[in-house]
């Protein structure tokens, strides 16, 4: 119990400075290290090297990845959905699902279902068909300031359950990025410049985590994306509880 509730610290817990997230309460892991994030490097890094030769896969408890979606540990492949800037968790899950309880495999499902409902009518296509679970978009285009408003985990675990395997914006609020990294339900992937104006809803993309590159096959266009560091690892064990188990950190008991 003491090692899950310092885990939980590391990454809800902040200092007065927005930029500086706070490590001296992990006294029970030392091995743990969260550097300062600079505008250079809003990504998370240097959390405990990986273990070698890791067969660990993401976890996804009831989404699927549509016909059009194929994935290895690294790349993506599959239909782009493409929003604007300041995209905030009230758009992403409204606030009256919050009450499904995403550790539980049909509430997890509903949660699909309803991710993105709460864009406004400008959006005419639906992210996700009335009476289906998932979507076919599987990659999510967004601009500036992605995931703001309020803290609710619920935000990346709703895009995990649809099918989302990565969100690819401008920036992003920061709790928006530390809960994907905790749940490890998407990569949140950031964009050197201004995708989202230059992709279009239904393109078909490949994203490449390794190569840090994604691949507009519509289009023709490539772009560089900003290297996801350290943070990989831990969203591919299907988050930090699981990383930190894999990596030996803490026991599955105290998980």
């Amino acid at each position: 119990m003491a090692a899950s509730t310092a885990l939980s610290s590391s990454i809800t817990t902040f200092k007065s400075s927005p930029f500086q997230p706070r490590a001296s309460s992990i006294n029970p892991l030392p091995s743990v290290k969260f550097p300062s994030i600079s505008s250079n490097n809003p990504l998370i890094s240097h959390f405990v090297s990986a273990p070698k030769n890791s067969t660990v896969a993401p976890l996804r408890s009831a989404a699927s990845t549509t016909p059009e979606t194929t994935n290895t540990a690294t790349t993506f492949h599959g239909l782009c959905y493409v929003l604007g800037d300041n995209i905030d968790t009230d758009q992403i899950i409204p606030a009256e699902y919050l009450t499904l309880v995403p550790s539980n495999p049909d509430e997890y499902k509903k949660l699909g279902s309803y991710a993105l409902c709460g864009l406004p009518s400008s959006y005419q296509t639906r992210f996700v068909e009335p009476g289906e679970f998932t979507s076919k978009y599987s990659i999510v285009i967004g601009g500036d300031n992605f995931g703001c408003g309020s803290s609710r985990e619920h935000a990346p675990v709703a895009l995990g359950a649809a099918g989302v395997l990565a969100v690819v914006a401008e920036s992003y609020a920061r709790i928006f990025f530390r809960n994907s990294v905790s749940t490890g339900e998407v990569y949140p992937l950031e964009s050197e410049k201004r995708i989202c104006e230059e992709c279009k809803t239904g393109d078909v993309l490949t994203v490449e985590i390794g190569e840090s590159r994604l691949i507009n096959h519509t289009t023709g266009k490539e772009y560089k994306l900003k290297p996801i560091g350290d943070a990989g690892p831990v969203i591919e064990a299907g988050g930090i509880f699981a990383y930190a188990r894999k990596a030996g950190m803490i026991s599955a008991r105290e998980a």
